[in-house]
């Protein structure tokens, strides 16, 4: 396994039309692997996610089983005439494997945190509809349910920093809130660089020519602990939550340093 750090020059028009769809992020992304990994869930897959860093740094991790080749990503959104390396790659199995019951970390998670809901007009029996949470309340919640099954636990805040009698007491925050509306484009195109609308004027049903696709992704800043290493690798390595494809589901760790900051 490998994590790979991708710095995004945002002053270069490509870069900032690559940024602008998920679509032409994920082709990047899968075009840096001469045979991307299944996606039938037998193994670990690519996963990638882009963190922006105030106005100044533009960030493309990747975690993949192989190492990535972003030459072409050089030549489109970085500095190509640049001594210095435009990215970096890390080996990422022994770090994996380090991990331990009780090990505590800082860590970043971009999510798509959805529900199923059933409309009153529905019939008994039929399927019900996928939709985002919306507030930060239900998004933290989700993440919460999901923690043991993931193999970590979010940390408790110590009492005497709770600023709320309720709901306050996980490090955790949602620090990011993007709603993403866009044209998927026909099955046999989805991996080359597509033009995409935003907000299409028309939207059209999704399906196997494509589709209006609506996400939502919440950026979580939180500490947490290791429960069940075994489980926390897969969760690092395959993911967590929907919209994997979009660059939603990759939880990166960073060390704690003292006074508990990251």
């Amino acid at each position: 396994m490998y994590l790979t750090r991708f710095r995004v020059n945002t002053a270069r028009s490509d870069a900032r039309r690559l940024l602008g769809s998920p679509h032409r992020v994920h082709g990047a992304v899968n075009a840096a692997f001469p045979t991307p990994p299944s996606r039938d869930g037998s193994g670990p897959r690519v996963l990638w996610r882009v963190d922006r860093n105030g106005t100044s740094e533009t960030l493309l991790y990747i975690v993949s089983p192989s190492r990535p080749d972003l030459t072409h990503l050089i030549e489109q959104a970085g500095w190509p005439a640049s001594d210095e390396p435009g990215w970096t790659t890390f080996a990422y199995a022994d770090f994996l494997t380090a991990l331990h019951p009780g090990d505590t970390w800082g860590f970043r998670l971009t999510a798509n945190p959805v529900h199923n809901i059933r409309h009153q007009y529905l019939e008994e029996g039929e399927p019900t509809k996928r939709a985002a949470h919306q507030t930060p309340r239900h998004q933290m919640r989700w993440l919460l349910k999901r923690q043991e099954k993931a193999g970590f636990e979010v940390v408790r805040k110590p009492e005497e920093r709770r600023l709320l009698p309720t709901g306050d007491e996980y490090e955790l925050v949602v620090r990011d809130q993007t709603p993403l509306q866009f044209l998927r484009p026909p099955t046999q195109a989805r991996t080359q660089a597509q033009p995409q609308q935003l907000r299409p004027s028309k939207p059209r049903k999704a399906g196997r020519d494509g589709g209006n696709v609506q996400i939502t992704k919440v950026t979580y800043d939180g500490r947490l602990r290791v429960t069940d290493p075994e489980v926390f690798r897969r969760t690092l390595t395959h993911g967590l939550g929907k919209a994997k494809a979009y660059g939603c589901g990759l939880m990166t760790l960073a060390p704690v340093r003292a006074g508990g900051t990251t």
